[in-house]
């Protein structure tokens, strides 16, 4: 007897179940930070660093977009697919891990809020800077879930602790500029002329080049983004141009600058 099946026979019984006893879409995750080491960028990071993977845009059973910004060039470009992405194996995590937020937010954001804690003190007893990343493949506003749900200031943590992420929503960049959340906005195929206010405000930006990088672009510097994966903690009002990975190479539609 399938899962419905099993449903459907409790309800006709009018028998008292719990649902989540006979399907549940995810497996409660012992961890969900995995730290910087795992990425070919951000272990290139000055700081330790930690970042959070979710699977992107709609891939998910409720068909939610994580990336609510996202243009049809940045799903199908999305580094979900680049580096250890293309492995099943943790492709399968990254889906849970979502599946768990979606459907158990308040859980799933106290878990996260621990997790950063925890990091935090073992960074700070040896003296250390300690960085983190928590939309590795996703653009959510964090920082204010963690103060709504776990009660926990992001934005009011020691000197040593460093919150970093790329949007695509120009209004997340422009909340959070000037704070210690350094956020840089991501160029889209569809979004030239929100990039252009970013650069006249002093806000980072990304672009996704196809060949080698400019020295400038629309009159910003343009620094390697590949280089490490945390330069927009020091430097401020500037283009990190990032080369072409994945399926990014394949690109069309304008998202990677050509």
């Amino acid at each position: 007897m399938n899962t419905n099946e099993k449903i459907h026979q409790a309800f006709n019984n009018r028998e008292t179940v719990e649902v989540e006893n006979v399907y549940k879409p995810y497996k409660e995750q012992k961890t969900l930070l995995s730290k910087g080491n795992t990425n070919a960028k951000t272990s290139k990071n000055a700081v330790e660093t930690y970042i959070l993977y979710l699977s992107p845009y709609t891939q998910n059973s409720k068909k939610i977009n994580v990336c609510p910004k996202a243009s049809k060039g940045c799903a199908a470009a999305c580094l979900f697919t680049a580096g250890r992405g293309r492995m099943s194996n943790v492709q399968s995590s990254r889906m849970n891990k979502t599946e768990y937020y979606l459907n158990d937010k308040s859980k799933f954001i106290n878990q996260l809020a621990k997790e950063i804690k925890k990091a935090i003190l073992k960074a700070t007893v040896k003296g250390n800077d300690i960085a983190f990343r928590l939309n590795g493949t996703s653009d959510i506003d964090f920082i204010y879930l963690l103060k709504k749900y776990a009660d926990f200031d992001a934005l009011n943590t020691p000197d040593n602790v460093h919150f970093y992420d790329y949007t695509a929503i120009l209004g997340k960049a422009r909340k959070y500029k000037g704070t210690k959340y350094a956020v840089t906005l991501s160029r889209k195929e569809d979004n030239q002329s929100e990039i252009d206010s970013a650069i006249s405000e002093g806000i980072n930006v990304s672009v996704v080049f196809a060949n080698e990088l400019p020295a400038e672009y629309n009159g910003a510097k343009v620094l390697d983004g590949d280089m490490a994966d945390d330069l927009m903690l020091t430097n401020k009002g500037i283009v990190l141009g990032l080369k072409a990975k994945g399926d990014a190479k394949k690109d069309q539609s304008g998202f990677v600058v050509k």
